[in-house]
């Protein structure tokens, strides 16, 4: 019997937290990619080379996108696609932070149905299918109902606080930091902290299972012009991204310039 799309990408995960791990704080080989996209390793080319050939291997007619593999049209005519990125946080990877994940979800239609963001040093599986809830370990997971800026914790990088992003005064939230876009929208869904946002354009690997994972939680996802996101487009990368719970989230967007 074949097995489920979920079940597929969460036994995808826990190899490929083997196989990163086996690098993890050994000094591996590091590269800068160009036009200033960031570093990229060992590990990471290790880890997409596993989940390309073990993932198109069992769903043959789903197509790819991933960070690490060169783009093709070809992923715009299949019906689903998987969209991955090997390890989301490279940086914090390099440094020996723990912070870093796995994150692998599948799109239909320019919707998430399935969706893994896995940390395997922390222990932490977050998942979610469309229309099933949101699971931490197995264990349902619910975003906050926080509606109030001002005692709000958010998780976003500085660059993001300037003055220039926002209409009035910047936002007295309080800033916390996560390097893994797809562990800052799994922490939402978790409720350990009320939204997220990154406002430079985004990369879909980095966020495309982790939006699933917030929504399924009771999260709202937007883009910076107030849309859903929708997935593999043919330049696949979105206008930012405000995750949070429902008040909060329309209440930082209506805030930003």
């Amino acid at each position: 019997m074949q097995v489920s799309d979920l079940e597929l990408i969460i036994d995808a995960a826990k190899n490929a937290g083997a196989i990163a791990t086996n690098y993890f704080r050994k000094d591996p080989q590091v590269w800068n990619k160009p036009d200033g996209a960031g570093p990229v390793t060992e590990a990471d080319l290790a880890v997409n080379e596993y989940l390309e050939t073990t993932l198109r291997s069992t769903r043959s007619s789903y197509g790819w996108l991933s960070e690490e593999t060169e783009d093709h049209a070809a992923r715009l005519k299949t019906d689903r696609q998987f969209i991955v990125d090997p390890i989301d946080g490279t940086r914090a990877f390099i440094e020996g932070n723990n912070n870093w994940s796995h994150s692998i979800a599948v799109c239909e239609n320019g919707e998430i149905t399935h969706a893994v963001v896995y940390l395997p040093l922390r222990d932490q599986m977050y998942t979610a299918e469309k229309g099933k809830g949101a699971f931490l370990n197995g264990d349902p997971i619910t975003a906050t109902s926080q509606g109030d800026l001002h005692t709000a914790n958010v998780l976003t990088a500085k660059p993001n606080m300037a003055p220039s992003h926002w209409q009035n005064a910047v936002p007295d939230f309080n800033v916390s930091f996560r390097s893994s876009l797809a562990y800052r929208l799994a922490l939402v869904a978790h409720g350990r902290f009320d939204a997220m946002l990154t406002l430079r354009r985004t990369w879909e690997w980095d966020v495309a299972a982790g939006v699933l994972i917030a929504s399924e939680a009771g999260a709202k996802s937007v883009t910076k012009d107030g849309k859903i996101p929708r997935f593999n487009n043919p330049e696949p990368s979105l206008n930012c991204i405000i995750t949070g719970a429902p008040k909060l989230t329309d209440n930082i967007l209506n805030e930003l310039a």
